[in-house]
């Protein structure tokens, strides 16, 4: 079982694939910690201005630096 680096609440980024043409950049909201079997943690986020939530990988989100909220 992999190890969360980010914690519910949080506000992360989303670095988008090229396989993730359809999902909106920005600003998401860490909503829960997911269970994963693979070595890629999961999240279930909420984006900050359309409201969708999804899940995805850790490998998907950085940390926002220097910003509040």
């Amino acid at each position: 079982m992999s190890v969360h680096t980010f914690s519910v609440g949080q506000m992360v980024d989303f670095l988008p694939g090229p396989r993730d043409t359809n999902v909106p950049r920005g600003k998401y909201k860490i909503q829960r910690l997911q269970p994963s079997e693979t070595k890629d943690p999961q999240y279930r986020v909420k984006h900050a201005v359309d409201g969708h939530e999804r899940v995805l990988g850790e490998s998907q989100l950085a940390a926002r630096r220097g910003v509040l909220g």
